[in-house]
């Protein structure tokens, strides 16, 4: 699911005037797998931006009362005084030189795709990101889903501070993945496939837990690699 001004989503690109429109979407979303899939575990992914956006969604109790488990990879709980956000005049991150990947490969195949925005930060979703992370940052003690949180120790975009504390305060039934030396977009990174391998069993252990079954479903927020996915 690509919230609203990614992607393939309506919308000015790079432009949403309410991140509670994402999460509306992502709920109203999720519905519609329960009612086409039932009696199979659920797991959401979220990346950055879209990992404040899983947890904003999975808060709510109905929604949290039928999720099987949630994925975050540099989730937005918190975002470093790096990030364009905290920059009068915004820039895109890429020419500012906010790395986001030590492959050079992975980010040409990712910024070529022309869903993916490029341009500066529009400066009312900034303020969108930052309310979200605010939001969270005073709620995450209610958060009940079983999650994975995985973040960069090198990320310049949001915080593994941030992450840490979710994993520190929130849920019972948690892990948490710190990778030394590493950037904010994990799936492009040189490690991606040890990343996948621990992402994978994570799910596998969480779908047994959940109803004695492999097969997950997964609602992505965020665009990802197509290649990284090919089993």
């Amino acid at each position: 699911m690509d919230w609203i001004g990614h992607g393939g989503s309506d919308g000015l690109h790079g432009y949403v005037h309410s991140l509670d429109y994402a999460v509306n979407d992502m709920k109203m979303f999720l519905e519609r797998v329960f009612v086409e899939n039932p009696g199979l575990p659920c797991f959401c992914f979220g990346h950055s931006t879209g990992g404040a956006i899983v947890l904003k969604a999975t808060l709510d109790p109905q929604v949290e009362n039928r999720v099987a488990g949630i994925i975050l990879t540099s989730p937005a709980v918190g975002v470093q005084p790096s990030h364009p956000i905290f920059v009068v005049r915004t820039y895109s991150v890429i020419s500012r030189g906010n790395p986001v990947s030590r492959d050079p490969e992975a980010l040409v195949a990712k910024y070529s795709d022309p869903l993916v925005y490029t341009g500066p930060l529009r400066v009312r979703t900034g303020y969108e990101i930052l309310r979200i992370t605010s939001y969270l940052q005073h709620n995450m003690k209610r958060l009940k889903v079983p999650f994975l949180v995985l973040h960069g120790m090198d990320d310049t975009v949001t915080d593994p501070k941030a992450s840490q504390k979710l994993y520190d305060e929130a849920s019972t039934d948690k892990t948490i993945k710190l990778y030394e030396g590493l950037l904010h977009d994990l799936l492009f990174e040189l490690e991606r496939e040890a990343i996948m391998d621990d992402i994978i069993q994570w799910l596998n252990i969480g779908s047994i837990l959940a109803h004695e079954a492999l097969l997950v479903m997964v609602v992505s927020v965020t665009v990802l690699p197509r290649y990284i996915w090919k089993y």
